[in-house]
């Protein structure tokens, strides 16, 4: 294997950026610091790259098998099951007791908890860009209307009242970054190398920003989900920028070059910027204003997935399989807990410090080979759920976590 391939999968693995808009101290879950418990393992036959969520004791979630589950909390019993035609990688959204997914296959479903289809719509078609493309568009609701993007290359909007279309917008590319909307604007990414705002009222165009590009990635492909903060939109690209665009224009107010990988998500919590680095295997908080480091810290391996938070805590997963507890304010460890896949495959392809084997060349000879032994060693590709003393998170080995804090 020589140096240019393995060079083109640390760089395939990317950059993400992760901001969350600060809520009041109520409305934050309970730090989880003594998690030391496994409540349960629940495995699938297929992948899990989409979030959890939980509500009233009852986990929500999709699979590459197309199904989606609605699970105990408590006991990892299945509830209710329902089959989409395609591989789910979005995150179910729940709005007033009813759920709304994009179920992989180009339809929106809207259900209740108990699992009864209210309605769906076919409302387009669903493609991946590449093997990277790991998640799709996931549901974001405002004004009695679910927006999101398909791998067609529309932005949809729709009525949660019947299910119709109210308008789409076509890029010119794949979508399926998240939408973040505010008052009168929606702002989302396209694979075409843009960052769109469209009217939420009709879908018209307000301004488009056209990323730099880079020698690997001349598009710039836009995969990573906006923000929204002040009068910033934040949002990341495969061109190894992370830009803050100015809401109203359209302008770059400022960007960031990394050296080694994409900026793929972002999130603000307390006024804070948390930088997660994949191939620089970081994780930093910075001024979402300046870039300036308040702290930075390594970590063992690639990350994709956004972190949770808490009170003091962000929980992290790591593509090699291992969840990370961190304090948001100083950035020191308190925890960490191994998918089985890490505990009983990492030694086929790493060291007892997790860095590459030495013969690591011989073992992993493609990019997408390299996806397959991250799904071997349980890699964590998605976002934790907390809800009070209980942290739920999925793994590419098939299985669903569930720890439990004792204090």
């Amino acid at each position: 294997m020589n140096l240019v391939i393995v060079n083109l999968i640390l760089i395939i693995s990317g950059l993400i950026i992760h901001t969350v808009k600060s809520q009041p101290d109520n409305s934050v879950p309970k730090d989880l610091i003594n998690i030391s418990v496994l409540i349960w393992k629940y495995s699938s036959n297929q992948p899990f790259f989409s979030s959890p969520v939980i509500k009233d004791d009852r986990i929500f979630i999709g699979g590459d098998d197309s199904i989606f589950r609605a699970l105990d909390l408590k006991s990892s019993n299945t509830l209710w099951e329902i089959k989409t035609k395609g591989s789910i990688r979005s995150t179910p959204l729940i709005v007033n007791n009813i759920i709304y997914l994009n179920g992989g296959d180009g339809v929106l479903y809207c259900m209740n908890s108990d699992g009864i289809i209210i309605w769906k719509i076919k409302a387009g078609e669903e493609k991946k860009y590449d093997f990277a493309d790991y998640h799709q568009s996931s549901p974001v609701f405002f004004n009695n209307t679910i927006f999101f993007g398909l791998g067609d290359g529309f932005v949809y909007a729709v009525d949660t009242e019947n299910g119709d279309i109210k308008w789409k917008y076509q890029t010119g590319g794949v979508v399926h970054s998240t939408p973040a909307v505010d008052d009168s604007s929606l702002f989302i990414g396209s694979f075409d190398g843009n960052v769109y705002a469209l009217n939420v009222s009709d879908g018209s165009l307000i301004w488009k920003f056209k990323t730099i590009g880079h020698n690997y990635f001349p598009i710039g492909e836009v995969q990573g989900s906006p923000s929204l903060s002040g009068d910033l939109v934040f949002i990341g690209a495969r061109d190894y920028n992370f830009y803050a665009v100015n809401r109203e224009k359209g302008y770059c107010h400022w960007n960031k070059v990394f050296k080694k990988g994409w900026v793929l998500t972002s999130m603000i919590i307390d006024t804070t910027l948390y930088l997660e680095g994949a191939d620089e295997r970081i994780i930093s908080a910075v001024n979402p204003q300046t870039g300036k480091e308040f702290w930075k810290r390594d970590m063992e391996f690639l990350m994709f997935g956004r972190p949770a938070f808490s009170n003091n805590m962000l929980y992290t997963g790591t593509t090699i399989g291992k969840l990370h507890a961190i304090d948001k304010l100083t950035g020191n460890e308190v925890w960490t807990f191994s998918t089985d896949g890490y505990k009983n495959n990492r030694l086929k392809y790493f060291k007892e410090d997790d860095s590459y084997r030495d013969d690591i060349y011989s073992i992993i000879r493609s990019n997408e080979q390299f996806l397959e032994v991250e799904m071997e060693l349980g890699g964590i590709f998605s976002t934790p759920a907390i809800a009070n003393e209980y942290l739920v998170f999925t793994s590419t080995e098939g299985s669903v976590y569930c720890l439990k804090s004792m204090k």
